[in-house]
């Protein structure tokens, strides 16, 4: 799915989106870019603001991340037209190269005006949809799958009205996806029939209602939270109001579960479902699987912190700092070759020595991915002096790729795919290995079935081998 696939340690998300509506002027510029600051764990690989106010559209993106593309100089010039709307969107590409073409809002010109749209997700027709559009006429001049989006929307306008084409065109579209469309007067905000990509709505002191990815992003720049959207829900909002409207109502619900394991910031909210206590308790139930026996319980900074906070609090084991973070690193899974990542590892996460030397140490983790990350981490705090060293992870096995908005590998490259669980325990080096239990992952949302779990499982809401041929009429 993604050219990066060979690079990865951590899956990861595709990107973030942040709207706001407002009837009169207000700093609009600015509090999109707070919004984005708020979700840039979601991408840091490129970002993009466009505006409106009811009459011009303006718009800046650039690859980066949302610090270093708007500087204090490129929201002034995004304020010259005192805009009242606009959607704003933090990449991280699990389709598409890295260009700046390929940055969002894309923004496109339409019957009734420019349309920007920004997309949070993965699309498995986008192909089909492409080569549809390309064979009557249409020119692509990206390599994302969102593109294929705003395409369709444009095509419908020829027949429909806005609302009605943004309605066909996501009843046409496959796949995961929380979207923000943008006119010059109207925002929308729309959740996949699954509801697998989070986005909710809240509301400021000023009445201008904002649109979010997670509910941190609200918090931020002081706005309400009123709800999350619902599966096969749209919502538009103009100067008359807001409208709810339930395009899909036939889906069961499937949110992506790993959002609760690590994707969304701990002080986000999603689906009343809040992370920092659902991974609070996946340690607690990590405890209950795997009873051992220890000096100190650690984390393996930051994906694994609450998670090993639980633990900690459910075994009675200390919990302590074992290794120490250099958050002035890049990630390691961009870098070019084997022996660079290595290094890369030992740069960004360095064990205190003092803290686990002749120690049992339990370390705790998110997941599993290719290993390679888990290994080194294992092998660090051995070379410093730990005794044993138990691996944890607060999610279970990862078996299967994903289609639906994580970058994950071929599957081919998985750790849990290539090795049996004695081999896996192997190559990472850790005296123990504990997954926790699909079952009790649930369990710490809430306990009801309604989460995508096809990384775990390979049960997946939709997929690719579902998807026979699109049409559009």
């Amino acid at each position: 799915m993604n050219h990066q696939g060979s690079f990865i340690q951590k899956p990861k998300e595709a990107c973030g989106i942040f709207g706001i509506f407002s009837k009169r002027p207000i700093e609009i510029p600015s509090l999109i870019y707070y919004g984005l600051f708020s979700l840039q764990h979601r991408g840091q690989e490129g970002t993009g603001i466009t505006v409106s106010n009811f009459k011009t559209v303006d718009q800046y993106k650039n690859v980066g991340s949302v610090g270093e593309i708007f500087n204090r100089d490129v929201i002034n010039d995004l304020n010259k037209i005192k805009p009242c709307l606009g959607i704003g969107h933090v990449r991280y590409s699990t389709a598409g190269a890295k260009g700046v073409e390929n940055v969002q809002p894309l923004l496109t010109d339409t019957r009734i005006g420019p349309i920007a749209v920004a997309h949070n997700g993965n699309l498995i027709n986008a192909d089909l949809i492409r080569d549809q559009l390309e064979r009557r006429g249409s020119n692509f001049y990206t390599s994302v799958d969102s593109e294929a989006i705003i395409k369709l929307i444009s095509k419908n306008l020829v027949e429909f009205d806005l609302i009605n084409a943004v309605k066909k065109t996501i009843l046409t579209i496959k796949g995961a996806f929380s979207l923000l469309i943008m006119t010059k007067d109207k925002l929308i905000g729309v959740r996949d029939p699954y509801g697998i990509r989070p986005l909710c709505l809240g509301r400021l002191k000023t009445g201008a209602y904002v649109l979010s990815s997670e509910s941190c992003a609200l918090d931020v720049i002081g706005a309400t939270f009123i709800k999350d959207l619902n599966k096969g829900e749209m919502v538009v909002i103009t100067k008359s109001g807001i409208k709810s409207i339930n395009y899909s109502k036939n889906e069961p619900q499937h949110t992506c579960i790993f959002e609760y394991v690590y994707f969304a910031r701990p002080d986000s909210t999603i689906d009343g479902i809040n992370c920092y206590l659902s991974r609070i308790r996946q340690g607690e139930l990590l405890y209950k699987e795997h009873h051992l026996k220890a000096d100190m319980v650690i984390c393996a900074p930051d994906s694994g912190v609450h998670a090993a906070t639980g633990y900690a609090q459910a075994s009675g084991i200390p919990y302590g700092v074992g290794l120490i973070k250099n958050r002035y690193v890049a990630r390691t899974f961009i870098k070019p070759t084997q022996e660079l990542r290595e290094h890369s590892v030992y740069i960004k996460l360095n064990p205190l020595r003092v803290n686990i030397a002749n120690k049992d140490i339990i370390l705790i983790d998110d997941s599993v991915v290719r290993g390679t990350t888990s290994h080194y981490l294992v092998k660090s705090l051995k070379q410093a002096g730990a005794k044993k060293v138990y691996l944890l992870l607060a999610s279970p096995v990862i078996q299967y790729p994903c289609f639906l908005g994580i970058d994950t590998p071929n599957r081919n490259h998985l750790l849990a795919n290539k090795y049996s669980f004695k081999k896996m325990q192997q190559f990472i080096g850790c005296d123990y290995l504990g997954f926790l239990s699909l079952d009790n992952l649930i369990q710490t949302c809430g306990g009801q079935n309604k989460f995508c779990t096809g990384c775990f499982n390979g049960k997946y809401p939709v997929c690719p081998s579902k998807i026979k041929k699109t049409r559009f009429a």
